[in-house]
């Protein structure tokens, strides 16, 4: 394989579950309606000027659409302190599974952390496919990032997934929108899955040299005279 061949994650799921579960998707096909809604500019009252807004910003959508989405499997219904589904899977096969959208994990298991709330559970999303990545890369899940609509925020976890894919991974959340009454959809993301390569970093820290000084000089007179430079000059 060359430098410049796609690297390939392998999801896989249960024989009985293929066309029944949705699959994963890759992250730019989940980027949610009020991304693509919202203006690219708006008044700014402060400075009296219309103002880029964030879906002008390459930063925070490249991070958005990076890796891969895995989505709910079926829609959950969220009321009177309660999670409800309504979702037939067929029974196991050659390889069980858990045959809910979600289950729960003790509060005992965060004791001491932010997580901790005496007389709630957190909520752990079942995902029902394996993944598998190429050697020497691990695969970083966490928080669809962005995704401040979510009633739930889930705990970001870095598992080395070229080792450990013959068995399912599933995402532990914390569940803060309280007041959330209604449904959660079928294929709302769950996690974010990005692929990291696993090796050695070093550190350095050091002083401006004259020479910096003055390309950071050039990038800010840039950044003041014209819009875009980032995504022109600077975005991959």
């Amino acid at each position: 394989m060359s430098e410049t061949d796609p690297l390939t994650l392998k999801f896989r799921c249960p024989t009985e579950l293929e066309g029944l579960i949705p699959a994963p998707v890759p992250a730019p096909m989940g980027v949610p309606d009020w991304v693509k809604t919202m203006p690219a500019t708006a008044f700014s009252a402060l400075n009296q000027a219309e103002e880029q807004t964030v879906k002008r910003c390459p930063p925070f959508i490249d991070a958005m659409t990076t890796g891969f989405l895995i989505p709910l499997i079926c829609d959950l219904r969220v009321e009177d302190g309660g999670i409800s589904w309504d979702n037939e899977l067929p029974p196991g096969g050659a390889i069980d599974f858990p045959r809910s959208p979600v289950s729960f994990h003790d509060v005992a298991q965060v004791t001491g952390s932010p997580l901790f709330e005496a007389d709630r559970f957190l909520l752990k999303f079942h995902n029902l496919w394996t993944i598998e990545a190429p050697e020497g890369w691990a695969l970083l899940f966490t928080h669809p990032i962005n995704r401040f609509d979510l009633p739930f925020t889930t705990v970001t976890g870095l598992v080395d997934s070229d080792r450990f894919h013959d068995s399912f991974v599933h995402f532990p959340a914390h569940w803060h929108d309280t007041a959330f009454r209604g449904v959660l959809p079928k294929g709302t993301p769950v996690a974010q899955c990005i692929p990291v390569k696993r090796q050695a970093w070093a550190m350095q820290t050091s002083a401006f040299t004259e020479e910096e000084i003055a390309e950071i000089h050039e990038v800010r007179d840039a950044l003041k005279r014209e819009t875009g430079v980032y995504r022109k000059r600077f975005r991959a």
